[in-house]
């Protein structure tokens, strides 16, 4: 009886040590990637003087951190998934703003590349651009 009882509250050997290992190899491989991830934030940050963040649902997809650098430069990267990209900047240590819009938006240069490419968007654009 005591047998019994002892395999009770330990569990039989292998019911749910697999579940578990599964949820702590994906808990690894999430945070490593949100490591990999807050490293090229702060290659961006460091390229730029400084950066802001902020995080964006897409869908199944994952999440969006788009950057905006001290000196108006920008860029995007895409998490798998929205707790990995707030995990990574966090641990990148950026302000992270709420919305893009305002104050933040307002800090984005846009060069003559992105003007031309916006307006032939708009207008129909270059076949192939």
């Amino acid at each position: 009886m005591a047998d019994t009882e002892q395999e009770t509250e330990q569990g039989t050997p292998g019911s749910g040590d697999g579940a578990a290992a599964k949820v702590a190899k994906e808990a690894a491989r999430a945070d490593r990637r949100a490591a990999r991830l807050a490293k090229e934030i702060g290659a961006f940050a460091r390229a730029h003087g400084g950066a802001e963040g902020q995080v964006a649902y897409i869908g199944e997809r994952g999440a969006r951190i788009v950057l905006v650098g001290a000196d108006g430069g920008w860029g995007d990267l895409v998490a798998p998934s929205h707790a990995i990209a707030t995990s990574a900047v966090e641990k990148a240590g950026i302000t992270v703003h709420e919305d893009f819009d305002g104050d933040f938006a307002a800090k984005v240069t846009t060069g003559p590349y992105e003007w031309k490419r916006m307006a032939g968007i708009q207008i129909g654009g270059p076949k192939g651009a």
